[in-house]
């Protein structure tokens, strides 16, 4: 039989043994959140939220949605992620990105259950050559980036335990990322164009995953002293891949993988271009490296070099081409 359920995740219930971690994850549908689902189902029970029991778009309506879940550690990776629609649709990505996390924030505090958060380079204005570190001044350049700021602001300050990632150019064998259009482009041209002059850590989910499992959990597998662990850190910490690419070697490592695994592909070229040479809607930061010296110092945790992460997407993107 379970053990009935307590108010917090470091309490157990007079009588019974200490009720399993109930994990509420948001954006199972998402990057992050479906390459959390299953490692977390080894820390407790995991319960998805997607837009039929918690529509983020809807921040009104998340505490009475948390009121019946009642989960003991919220995971949050769901985000409006539409960095150039974001400027026509300022009102709603300010509505999940930073109202919705404000909620989540909110109920967390006044339960004292801890919420982990997930940020994003774009908060800072990509402007010189060196990592940014946790404490370095943001200043977005686009409504994406300054929603997501937004959401960091209101998860401080609601004042519970919280712990908030950065993390920078997310990509994984499913979904709309860089990797899968990447993918598809070098089966339609010859040539394929690709920005230079942005560098970053290329990061697939799974790594970002295997490190929010590695800052919850003990050697032992069991679950850690979650709130100190948040303590250690200030709140704020970076996860990316290790190492340094630009857009262009990212785009070079995904073709080359891909003819590895003997994909039949049309391109015969890739070449390099200057950002000015590819305009968008919004300007991207130039400089996306994330400093994780607080990762390694603090939670001594090492994250894997960003052709690991391409590698291993890239043999899973193959393996499911091959199923359809």
């Amino acid at each position: 039989m379970r053990a009935r359920r307590c108010s917090r995740t470091s309490s157990t219930c007079q009588g019974t043994e200490k009720h399993e971690l109930r994990i509420l994850l948001t954006g199972v549908s998402g990057q992050v959140g479906g390459a959390l689902r299953a490692p977390l189902t080894a820390l407790g029970e995991v319960v998805p939220a997607d837009r039929t029991n918690m529509d983020l778009s809807k921040p009104e309506l998340i505490s009475s949605a948390l009121d019946a879940v009642r989960p003991d550690l919220i995971v949050n990776p769901a985000a409006y992620t539409a960095v150039d629609r974001a400027e026509q649709e300022a009102e709603m990505a300010y509505r999940v990105n930073a109202e919705a996390p404000r909620a989540l924030a909110e109920w967390a505090a006044r339960h004292k259950i801890p919420l982990i958060h997930f940020s994003t380079d774009y908060v800072f204005d990509g402007s010189g050559d060196q990592p940014w570190r946790e404490d370095d001044p943001t200043g977005p350049l686009s409504i994406y980036g300054a929603s997501k700021l937004a959401g960091e602001v209101a998860v401080k300050g609601a004042g519970g335990d919280h712990l908030i990632i950065r993390t920078a150019w997310v990509f994984a064998a499913q979904g709309r990322n860089f990797l899968t259009t990447i993918a598809r482009l070098a089966r339609e041209r010859s040539e394929l164009r690709v920005v230079v002059d942005e560098i970053g850590a290329p990061t697939s989910a799974e790594i970002i995953a295997r490190g929010v499992i590695a800052m919850l959990s003990s050697e032992n597998g069991k679950v850690h002293d979650i709130p100190g662990r948040f303590g250690s850190v200030g709140g704020l910490v970076h996860l990316c891949a290790s190492g340094t690419a630009s857009w262009f070697d990212f785009a070079r490592a995904i073709v080359d993988g891909l003819r590895g695994h003997e994909e039949k592909l049309a391109v015969r070229q890739v070449t390099a271009i200057k950002s000015s040479d590819y305009p968008t809607r919004v300007k991207r930061p130039k400089n996306s490296r994330l400093d994780m010296s607080r990762l390694r110092l603090a939670l001594r945790i090492e994250t894997p070099d960003w052709q690991e992460g391409v590698e291993q997407e890239i043999h899973k993107f193959c393996m499911l081409a091959k199923r359809e």
